[in-house]
């Protein structure tokens, strides 16, 4: 028994090989696109002695500084968006540090204060020279007294797998809650249960963007579900039929699913999105299933049915107005609204419904009515009303 239990576990936690983003925001790409993760170096101190009475120094992914007996002077803060990127030559990356201390240097830099470069080596200083361990400034230079440029040496870290740079994933098209950048986002690297989407939501919408110029190796989507049975979940939309994804026009995932099974626990939902040449895209989804859900399609099926049967009913009676109306035109010589199907009948409710002498004659009727001309010129009342024939038939007023 315990060794099916683990076997359970194992194969659950085998199938998530997502791509994590890392713990934190200092990390860098190299120039092929593997993640190099430098989150243990995170605010690791740095020290050089400028032999003024001050030191300069780096915080490691956090800032840079002078030190001195008259205080701090401020060369800028680490931007989890800027800028920490592969450059080839001497360095091997650089890091840019802005916003700074103003003073003095209020127009410097597009008005971003006091400003640091910091050019970072993987191994030992080019001079040989070093200052502290592990890993040291090799040297420091200003353009300015508003910039400095350090070179910095440390041993870095091996790098990781190659990284579909540019990808998201999101709830929404300009969004990436999900993947943004090639990794996975935090809350669904991993199986996450405080993100349940409810029983009652059966369809989940994902919008997938990519570089145009890649987008052609994104290949189709595919899902596993742990427990296996208990969830029926489809996928649909554009991607996955195979439509690549651009920044222009995100191609979309739809996830439907249905609790055929409630559990105590949510179900999981791994997707994977395979990138020829690179590391698959995979994130996590749990539902949660608290009751069993219908046959999904019911209700569509019925407006279908509803909809056909109404399509053939309108045929069926334009057909037979139309012939109806061909017939009495071309065989009874009837004309007008007398050669519409089904007036005679109408005509003799609304009689009953009106009542006689309120209508209008038929055109059978006509030539009693112009017979009967000559009595509308006698001056007498009541032989005029009394003229009537009582055969006359008469259609009732609508």
């Amino acid at each position: 028994m315990l060794g099916w239990v683990g076997l359970a576990v194992l194969s659950q936690t085998t199938w998530v090989a997502s791509l994590p983003r890392p713990i934190s925001n200092c990390y860098a790409f190299d120039n092929s696109s593997r993640i190099v993760d430098f989150s243990s170096w995170f605010g690791y101190l740095f020290e050089y002695d400028l032999k003024q009475g001050s030191d300069l120094a780096i915080r490691f992914c956090k800032d840079v500084e002078t030190r001195s007996q008259t205080g701090y002077v401020d060369f800028g803060q680490f931007d989890k968006f800027n800028y920490f990127v592969a450059r080839s030559g001497q360095s091997d990356f650089v890091q840019e540090f802005y916003n700074g201390d103003l003073m003095g240097c209020e127009k410097s830099y597009d008005k971003m204060g006091r400003t640091a470069k910091v050019n970072i080596i993987c191994g030992s200083c080019m001079n040989g020279q070093c200052q502290g361990r592990p890993g040291c400034i090799c040297n420091v230079s200003y353009e300015s007294n508003c910039r400095v440029i350090v070179d910095l040496a440390i041993p870095c870290d091996k790098t990781g797998p190659k990284v579909f740079q540019g990808f998201t994933v999101g709830f929404h098209p300009r969004s990436w809650e999900l993947v943004y950048n090639g990794l996975t986002q935090f809350g669904f690297e991993k199986p996450n249960h405080d993100f349940s989407f409810p029983t009652g939501q059966t369809q989940v919408v994902l919008f997938m963007t990519a570089v145009a110029s890649l987008s052609s190796l994104i290949q189709k989507p595919s899902l596993q579900v742990f427990p296996n049975k208990g969830l029926e979940v489809k996928l649909s939309g554009s991607a996955a039929s195979g439509k690549p994804p651009t920044t222009l026009s995100p191609s979309m995932l739809i996830v439907d699913w249905r609790c055929e099974v409630s559990r105590n626990t949510p179900y999981e939902v791994n997707i994977t999105i395979p990138v020829e040449g690179y590391e698959p895209i995979e994130f996590m989804l749990t539902k949660l299933c608290d009751y069993e859900q219908d046959q999904g399609g019911g209700a569509t099926r019925g407006w279908a049915i509803f909809g056909v049967l109404s399509c053939i009913f309108f045929v069926s009676s334009t057909i037979f107005c139309c012939g109806g109306f061909i017939y009495k035109t071309k065989v009874e010589r009837q004309h007008g609204i007398d050669a519409l199907p089904g007036m005679t009948i109408l005509s003799a409710c609304l009689e009953t419904i009106s009542g006689a002498g309120h209508g209008y004659s038929r055109p059978e009727d006509h030539n009693s009515a112009f017979a009967s001309e000559a009595s509308w010129e006698r001056p007498t009342g009541s032989s005029q009303s009394t003229a009537r024939r009582p055969t006359e038939r008469k259609y009732g007023s609508i």
